[in-house]
Parts: structure tokens; sequence; C-alpha cells
């Protein structure tokens, strides 16, 4: 096993660096399970993002209009996303929404730090049960923990899977629009975000997109980008 880390400052420099290491240090093998059975995924063994000030705009990832692709983050879908991330809202056909686990934690959480003073480590809020292992899709995002420290509120977030390419940006951005509501309820500053996954990757559909959006040179293999 082979651990990275990647220190950025900003949602956007996050992804930018993850996509560039990963294509550098990446782990290719076909898919035996899960999305996209008998595809190719390029992952990170484990891997953990420390992202210094998540709040800075814009959240979403930055692609250079001259390099002709489309932005792997829609402008407004975070917003549209939030209510699944901090609600129990659920479309026809989905089995879960992660905001059916997190709805009543993100009281008790704000509560518990309101009421209770901030010298705590039970303020960790839980994705999944038991039963989640026999879902044809288990939720990706397992658990997203929390510390104020320094007049901030921090997140510190895992991943068991997470498509690196839509859902990095795309969960870490409506993640921090749920940071800054939660800090503005316990009243604390926006704090920062450190994220870390066992499956961070990149589906090979979009392996030409990122070598073209971080300008790898390497044609053929993920050995070096130079």
């Amino acid at each position: 096993m082979k651990l990275e880390s990647v220190e950025a400052r900003d949602l956007p420099d996050a992804w930018f660096q993850s996509v560039y290491r990963l294509l550098e240090t990446g782990r290719e093998y076909t898919i035996d399970r899960g999305s996209f059975e008998g595809q190719k995924r390029l992952e990170f063994d484990y891997v953990t993002v420390h992202i210094k000030y998540p709040g800075v705009r814009p959240l979403i990832p930055d692609i250079p209009p001259a390099l002709g692709i489309p932005n792997p983050v829609a402008q407004g879908y975070l917003e549209d996303y939030l209510p699944y991330l901090m609600t129990s809202a659920r479309k026809p056909g989905e089995d879960y929404t992660y905001g059916q686990y997190l709805e009543k934690q993100i009281d008790e959480v704000v509560r518990m730090y309101k009421e209770e003073g901030y010298g705590t480590n039970q303020a960790y809020m839980t994705v999944g049960d038991p039963q989640s292992i026999f879902l044809h899709d288990p939720p990706c995002l397992r658990g997203i923990d929390t510390r104020v420290r320094d007049g901030k509120l921090h997140f510190l977030v895992y991943f068991r899977s997470w498509d690196l390419w839509n859902g990095f940006p795309a969960n870490l951005g409506a993640i921090q629009l749920l940071k800054e509501y939660m800090a503005s309820c316990i009243g604390v500053e926006d704090g920062e975000i450190i994220a870390a996954s066992k499956g961070l990757h990149l589906y090979d559909y979009v392996w030409e997109l990122a070598k073209l959006r971080t300008m790898c040179s390497n044609p053929s293999a993920f050995v070096k980008c130079e």
C-alpha cells in the first residue's frame, strides 16, 4: 500500500493536484464488482487531501475555456445537490441519500457544540448502517468527523470509493456549503477540510480528459507526467 498526501489551498487546487498526482502514481486495475464492472480504474491505494481554505470561491474546478472540455460540475449543481446532503428528501428509484443519515446528526452536532462546548471527540456523523453492504451501490461517503479548533469548524471526511473527476469536486463543494451552514449555526468561523479515501479514482473513459486538463505529456502510460 502506497500512501499519498496532497496539500491544497482551495477546492479547485485540491482537485487539480489530485488528478495530476493520480496520473503520476495511481494503480490501474479492472473493476470486478462495483460501478462500471469490466472497465478500468486508476486509483490511489490511500490518499489524504488537506484543504486549508475550502471556502474560497469558486468551489468548482477551474477549466480553461481554451481546452474545450466541460466542467465536471455544472453551474448551479451544488445548490441543487445540497438538499440531498442535508435532508432526507429522496428521488424515486433512489436506495438512499446521504441526507437521510445526516439530517438529524447535523442538528445534534450543532446542539452539542453550542450547549456542551467544543472539547469533545464525539461530534462524528455516520453515513450508512449494517444493511448498507447489501445494497447494489452502498454509500461512498461513510463519515464526516468534526472539530472546533481555534474558533473554526473543521471537517474530516472519509469516502470508501470516490470518483475523482466528477464526484470529488461535487461532493466537497456541497460538503463545504454544509460546513459553512453548521459553522454559522454554532457561532464559529469556517475552517479546513481533511478528506481521505482508499478508493479515489479516475475511470478509464476520462483518462484522456484528465491528461488534457493537467497537460500531462505521457501519451500512453501513467508512469510520470512531465
